[in-house]
């Protein structure tokens, strides 16, 4: 039995943020807010702290800088009995760190020190504890400038496939030219989850029937696009197709609603639900995660996000 049931690859930060945030302070000015408090975020940290909540023995594998907030993202995923063995200590890069000025209507403009993400590598002794896991998560490719630019992502993909892992893989994609990074993962991952706007920037698409087929072709397994309020798309190589609506939630902030769809994902892939099943338990993870401030904070515990899936309704 591998000793992990998910392992989360990649993009891990300190976050800290506050809302309402209307408007930036002219000069020296302050304007005063109703809430601030700190979080682990990014699209390998949310997941993995999610996947942790709901249970699953998991592993986060990412950098972090010798400061104080690697020290407090180190300590706050211990917390959540998450191993973090391989966090790696990058000399010369700060902890990848995101002031979120979180709005009225839950939008979450950040201003983003990309740090030690771009620093990390998994090393040959590092690597067969990395991949002895049931899913293996990548998570930030676009930011992970070392293990993206050395083809080292694909090597610890492959790898995982070879012993037998499921792979899930997201992005942080913002034009054209990243597909040239995504395109030699794609043959090694099951499940490529992407935000609509990622899926749009990387294929050059609009529409979303001739993004998933464009996606698939590249060699993964299946497309799962996020749509926000629109919902969720499953498309995958058999043809297997289906169309989830959002649930309805007061939101409060979206950071990483789309990461902790990911672990929602997961936990189902994990309890071996149906297709149908996973994307649900990721749109009630990502659901919950709206309805507070911070990564993963309205997600409390498998128990209640079973609750949440029996009682909310959808759009």
């Amino acid at each position: 039995m591998p000793r992990f049931d998910y392992t989360s690859v990649g993009f891990i930060t300190f976050d800290c943020l506050g809302r309402p945030v209307e408007n930036i302070p002219p000069k020296g000015d302050t304007y005063f807010i109703e809430e601030l408090t700190l979080a682990v975020s990014g699209a390998a940290g949310s997941a993995v702290v999610v996947a942790a909540k709901h249970g699953l023995a998991s592993q986060a594998v990412g950098g972090i800088g010798h400061d104080d907030m690697g020290a407090w993202v180190i300590g706050k995923l211990k917390s959540f009995g998450i191993d973090t063995s391989n966090m790696e200590p990058c000399p010369g890069f700060a902890t990848s760190s995101s002031i979120v000025t979180t709005r009225p209507d839950g939008a979450r403009p950040a201003l983003h020190k990309l740090g030690a993400t771009g620093g990390f590598t998994i090393t040959d002794d590092q690597l067969d504890r990395v991949i002895d896991t049931r899913i293996l998560h990548v998570g930030g490719v676009g930011l992970m400038n070392r293990m993206d630019a050395s083809g080292r992502t694909a090597e610890v993909m492959k790898a995982a496939k070879e012993r037998g892992a499921v792979t899930t893989l997201d992005v942080f994609a913002a034009t054209r030219n990243d597909m040239a990074l995504v395109a030699p993962l794609l043959p090694h991952t099951d499940y490529f989850m992407p935000s609509e706007e990622e899926a749009m920037a990387l294929s050059g698409l609009t529409d979303f029937e001739d993004i998933a087929k464009f996606l698939i072709d590249q060699g993964t397994g299946a497309v799962v696009l996020t749509l926000g309020e629109n919902g969720a798309m499953y498309r995958d190589s058999q043809g297997v197709a289906f169309d989830m609506p959002a649930f309805k939630v007061d939101v409060v902030c979206t950071c990483g609603c789309g990461d902790c769809f990911n672990a929602g994902f997961a936990t189902g892939l994990h309890l071996g639900k149906s297709m149908e099943d996973c994307v649900r338990l990721g749109q009630a993870a990502s659901a919950q995660n709206a309805t507070g401030l911070g990564s993963q904070a309205g997600v409390r515990d498998l128990e209640t996000t079973f609750c949440f899936l029996d009682e909310t309704p959808t759009r």
